[in-house]
């Protein structure tokens, strides 16, 4: 009997479902947005995520539906759950990746570490926040943001009134999120995979650098990291998937201030601060989410080199496209690995990554850095 996984979503990470789903020999069904997306090679309908019936009809007669993001709306994860059909991670989990606000009242009764945080409705509330944490905070819309758009550093009442404005207009009214502006050293990423059995395995700590709002480099295992730090980061992110009741992979981003860490945000699924593990681990992300959500044990998550670094493509060449370059960045760095996403070139646009794995950080940092610049001019 083959196993089917269906997935929602045509991006990169449904796209780098596929290999590990074909060693596996599991039937990997994409549901993508659009012709021509990433998962191409794996998209067997085309249709609108955020239609019930489309969604349902593509799930019938797949043995569990996954997701490539966090956008599919609440009513259409529970029509899936009413035709009888196993959704991982589950309706009840995704809300909190889904709304900030849920996401804080729940980490809060978890006991778990976070930023000083309010709701608010009003330019009121932004500027009783700020007198208390120092004139300047971070606004974040409760949903849809992703890759630093939906966050914003104000420092005064009304630099979120568009906000205000838009979430009266869409219908729903609503609140922001208001965080203290955190004063970290770096930020750092904890993935955990967990079936729904229970079983979970956790992977080493990363170091995340980014770069306006989107991540632009992974090491792994992150700098200076002991082993106390190590526990710490792995039984908060344990912790945030039992108590969510996850199912799959979960990313936990982390701030590492002077003398503590604090939870930034939270990803349901195969994560950026993941990509590292498809060359530099046991098992990868991809093929660790698609064990998970099947319900079968969990691979080995140990690194198989002293460091492994991930440097994302962004944008790629002004003219042409990544094809073109594949052969001067493979001459130049035959250690490099790199994976591009079937997409266009565009200003800012995670288009591909390259990873280096070795013993000496700066040697696989300077080659894959180097690696990936030869796509971007």
């Amino acid at each position: 009997m083959t196993l089917r996984v269906g997935v929602v979503g045509g991006g990169q990470l449904a796209r780098m479902m596929i290999a590990p789903a074909v060693e596996l020999g599991v039937e990997l069904r994409v549901l993508a947005e659009d012709d021509g997306m990433s998962a191409a090679l794996a998209a067997t309908a085309v249709g609108d995520y955020r239609d019930a019936d489309t969604v349902v009809r593509f799930a019938r007669d797949v043995d569990v539906v996954t997701f490539d993001h966090e956008h599919v709306p609440q009513d259409v994860l529970g029509a899936l759950v009413d035709a009888g059909i196993a959704v991982r991670p589950g309706p009840h989990a995704l809300r909190f990746a889904q709304d900030k606000l849920h996401m804080r009242r729940r980490l809060d009764e978890l006991g778990m570490p976070q930023p000083d945080w309010a709701a608010v409705s009003d330019a009121a509330g932004i500027e009783a926040f700020l007198a208390e944490h120092g004139g300047r905070a971070v606004v974040k819309t409760p949903r849809g943001g992703y890759d630093g758009k939906g966050v914003r550093v104000v420092s005064s009442a009304h630099e979120a009134d568009d906000w205000f404005t838009a979430l009266a207009e869409d219908g729903r009214g609503g609140e922001l999120l208001i965080e203290e502006l955190v004063p970290f050293i770096r930020e750092l990423a904890q993935q955990v995979a967990r079936r729904p059995s229970g079983e979970v395995r956790a992977y080493p700590l990363v170091e995340t650098v980014q770069r306006d709002g989107v991540c632009a480099e992974v090491l792994a295992p992150a700098q200076r990291t002991g082993e106390r730090e190590q526990q710490v980061t792995s039984e908060i992110a344990v912790g945030i998937a039992e108590g969510l009741d996850v199912s799959g992979m979960l990313a936990v981003e982390l701030f590492e201030t002077a003398d503590r860490v604090l939870v930034n945000e939270l990803a349901m699924r195969p994560h950026n601060s993941g990509h590292w593990t498809q060359d530099g681990a046991v098992t990868s992300q991809f093929e660790q989410h698609l064990r998970a959500v099947l319900d079968l044990p969990l691979g080995d998550s140990s690194p198989k080199a002293t460091w492994t670094v991930m440097i994302n493509i962004l944008g790629g060449p002004a003219e042409g496209g990544l094809v073109e370059r594949f052969g001067d960045a493979m001459a130049r760095h035959p250690e490099a690995k790199v994976h591009t996403y079937g997409k266009s070139p565009r200003p800012g646009r995670k288009v591909g990554h390259v990873n280096v794995s070795g013993d000496d950080l700066d040697d696989v940092a300077y080659a894959a850095r180097a690696a990936a610049a030869v796509f971007v001019d």
